[in-house]
């Protein structure tokens, strides 16, 4: 398969109570060209209207238990039948040339997972500051704690930075840690780097900011910056909870 020709490309995106953003987001799916191969909406037990909105946007419904978000991302991966895995968060927009940039950048087998540079954005304004700490993160923590990883090509990614791999890639390493119920994606980047290289592409997708808005820019920049040290410590994900409440 060429560079430019696009592989099957399966949309995951897990979901709890998300009816103020999942429709937008689908909308930004539905606008891929060339389009995704399927969207797979895995829900945690939703009350409110999001398997409502998913089903009339024509995603695929899948319900499992309210155990974390990397339960509902393997079962979502276990369903899908692409190529490729996309990890999309319900809040996160992307841009339509996704499909095309993603399946470029896998045509590299030495890379094993990409990711975009997620701009958050809240009441129509970006944080610029809550930004740049995301986009730091991605090179400076794992540079800073795990130095010889860092060369080898690790590169830390969160799930809002929408997080794509080949499927032989994603279950070679088991898929997400289910035992995680917070900062699973950054687990698997651990894992994956044995198997090659991960790279952030030169494009943006847009975040909801609605921790920024809930926490105010004070709590959620230090919050964000501890969680960061932490992992780097080698603290347990577990133990992290209690500081990342979360919020709809």
């Amino acid at each position: 398969m060429s560079a430019d020709a696009p592989e099957r490309m399966s949309v995951i995106i897990p979901t709890l109570d998300e009816e103020d953003c999942l429709a937008r987001t689908l909308r930004s799916v539905q606008a891929l060209d060339p389009p995704a191969w399927e969207v797979l909406v895995v829900d945690g037990g939703s009350r409110d209207g999001t398997i409502r909105i998913a089903e009339a946007a024509g995603a695929t419904v899948l319900r499992c238990a309210r155990a974390g978000r990397g339960v509902q991302m393997n079962a979502g991966a276990r369903a899908a039948s692409g190529t490729l895995l996309c990890f999309l968060h319900a809040d996160t927009l992307i841009p339509p040339d996704l499909t095309r940039l993603a399946a470029r950048t896998l045509s590299d087998h030495s890379i094993a997972c990409a990711g975009f540079i997620s701009v958050m954005r809240t009441g129509g304004r970006v944080c610029w500051v809550v930004t740049a700490m995301n986009l730091l993160k991605t090179h400076l923590a794992p540079l800073l704690f795990r130095p010889l990883a860092f060369c080898r090509g690790l590169r830390l990614l969160f799930g809002d930075q929408v997080m794509v791999l080949r499927r032989e890639t994603f279950w070679a390493d088991g898929g997400f840690d289910e035992r995680l119920t917070l900062l699973e994606d950054g687990d698997l980047c651990l894992r994956i780097v044995n198997q090659g290289r991960l790279t952030l592409i030169p494009r943006l997708v847009e975040s909801s900011g609605r921790r920024v808005r809930a926490w105010g820019s004070f709590r959620a920049i230090t919050t964000y910056l501890s969680i960061g040290i932490l992992w780097g410590l080698g603290v347990a994900p577990e133990r992290m909870r209690r500081f990342y409440e979360d919020v709809r």
